[in-house]
């Protein structure tokens, strides 16, 4: 691992494997873990308590906020912006340049791509540069994303359609009852369409964090899917 005067010079109490590479000048927050044969590259940032798995790679200029896990063998390209709390799948693919040439040199093209806070995007799923995917949000496992994606939307397949909400916890929410209500299943907060495409949490603020005693899982999604259908 290179030097700790190769790193934002604040305290350098981050984790990072002897086959990582960090390049200078970069800044990593504390608590963050750096796993076997990532590369950041100059200029990111990446936030407190985040975990890289094997094999990532963050580009010159990214920004990552706190609480990110991105799984094995992700890159993180130039232009992309991942606020706090996001989970980037295994494999999961983002781009920054939509005609890429060989022959063509676009660095000064690169498109911004925005993932919000809270939002899950699934193993071998592919985002199309430009694109931003909302708070919570959930892209399902190998879906490609063509569009931007409402917060707390439920997107799946080639290319990613809208097929329902999902609450903070992951869980799909049901159709709405008689108040217009849709409770999770998991956590009993309650979510509301308060405008097209557009919903909120009814019992929390959008920035603030889970309670600690709901930040633990404690049933399987299938077990939650299997009550649903009764």
């Amino acid at each position: 691992m290179p030097s700790t005067d190769s790193h934002n010079p604040t305290d350098c109490e981050y984790f990072a494997h002897d086959s990582a590479f960090i390049d200078v000048p970069c800044e990593i927050g504390q608590a963050t873990k750096i796993w076997h044969f990532c590369h950041v590259m100059k200029h990111a940032r990446i936030g407190q308590n985040c975990i890289l798995g094997q094999n990532v790679s963050v580009a010159q200029g990214v920004v990552i906020g706190n609480n990110v896990k991105i799984q094995n063998n992700v890159s993180v390209y130039t232009g992309t912006v991942i606020e706090d709390d996001v989970f980037l799948g295994p494999s999961c693919v983002l781009t920054n340049v939509a005609n890429p040439r060989a022959q063509i040199v676009r660095h000064s093209l690169y498109e911004k791509t925005v993932i919000r806070r809270g939002a899950t995007v699934g193993a071998n799923a592919t985002v199309v540069c430009g694109r931003t995917l909302g708070r919570y949000c959930f892209v399902s496992a190998g879906a490609v994303v063509t569009k931007d994606i409402p917060d707390y939307a439920l997107v799946m397949g080639v290319p990613a359609r809208h097929v329902g909400w999902v609450s903070r916890h992951g869980i799909p929410l049901p159709d709405p009852d008689a108040d217009g209500l849709m409770v999770c299943a998991e956590s009993g907060f309650r979510y509301k369409l308060v405008a097209p495409a557009t919903v909120r949490c009814m019992d929390l603020e959008e920035e603030a964090p889970l309670p600690p005693e709901m930040a633990t899982g404690s049933i399987l999604y299938r077990e939650l899917k299997r009550g649903r259908s009764g």
